[in-house]
């Protein structure tokens, strides 16, 4: 290769190469309401899927020094809580934020499983408090301010992210440090957000809950009816024809954020069904002037 052509291909993977710094075990002792288990992880299949988490992790992505915001953002890729859709959902999602300025960072939650946890309804939510938490205690090493570090999710993804931005005032995890769990703001995509039998992602609620859930559980985590007047600010997006997630899940959730006014922001595709990111490579330009908007990234 001449020298011409290998510099061309330097300056164009330079970068990518910035971007992915490490990937941070989220727990630095004992992983919190776990059961002990000699099964490994599942790494992400050729199609970018984790099947098997055991030991929740974040891939840290941050922007250029000279673009960065102060903005963060906690992403919690979708899956029906019986697979991560790491890549897609994840790092693709990542990639975006940085190049924008916002530092990303990609959880790897634990996968809903009886075998694994305790209690296996709240793991997933320990590990998205545990990582708003890590964010925010890392502040001034990843040049981040502790007043802009958000949440985004996707599908069940985006029923974590939203059940941490409703339930973020009782600790679930160790917090003698008393570091403030709430999510500054969330971003909700396609997601589940009802439990309830009429509007539920059945799939999602069986993996999480188990098969017979009683009905203080089911109330408890269908997010719509845990909003009040703190709850964070909110951009959603959904697809009117997604035959996966009722876009009901995000009505009902703008519904209940206005009438606690809460600043919230909705955006509706008449077309793209489940998972609608993948054909609308655009999707995320009315989120950035969103958070321009709001104050979140600079105008």
């Amino acid at each position: 290769m001449n020298t011409s052509r290998l510099l061309l291909v330097m300056l164009c993977l330079f970068p990518f190469a910035m971007w992915a710094q490490e990937i941070i075990n989220l727990y630095p002792d004992s992983i919190p309401n776990a059961n002990p288990t000699t099964l490994p992880d599942v790494p992400q299949n050729p199609s970018g899927l984790v099947r098997r988490s055991i030991h929740p992790t974040l891939e840290v992505y941050l922007p250029e020094k000279e673009k960065a915001n102060g903005a963060a953002v906690v992403i919690c890729p979708g899956g029906g809580y019986s697979v991560i859709v790491y890549d897609g959902e994840g790092v693709t999602t990542a990639k975006e934020f940085a190049k924008n300025g916002v530092a990303a960072f990609v959880l790897k939650y634990r996968l809903p499983n009886d075998s694994f946890e305790v209690n296996k309804t709240i793991a997933p939510l320990q590990d998205a408090q545990q990582a708003i938490k890590m964010v925010r205690d890392n502040a001034g090493k990843w040049n981040i301010d502790i007043n802009k570090v958000g949440i985004i999710g996707f599908s069940a993804g985006g029923h974590l992210a939203s059940t941490e931005a409703t339930h973020y005032r009782t600790a679930l995890i160790e917090n003698k440090s008393n570091t403030n769990l709430r999510p500054d703001f969330q971003i909700l995509v396609y997601p589940v957000i009802s439990m309830q039998d009429s509007l539920t992602h059945k799939d999602s609620r069986r993996q999480l809950m188990g098969a017979h859930p009683s009905k203080e559980v089911i109330d408890e985590y269908s997010n719509d009816l845990q909003i009040d007047k703190d709850s964070p600010p909110a951009y959603l997006t959904h697809a009117a024809d997604d035959n996966v997630v009722d876009v009901d899940n995000s009505i009902v959730y703008f519904e209940a954020l206005r009438h606690h006014n809460v600043p919230v922001e909705i955006h509706i595709y008449p077309k793209g069904n489940h998972g609608f990111i993948f054909k609308h490579p655009g999707w995320m330009e009315p989120l950035f002037e969103w958070m321009k908007s709001s104050n979140w990234i600079n105008k």
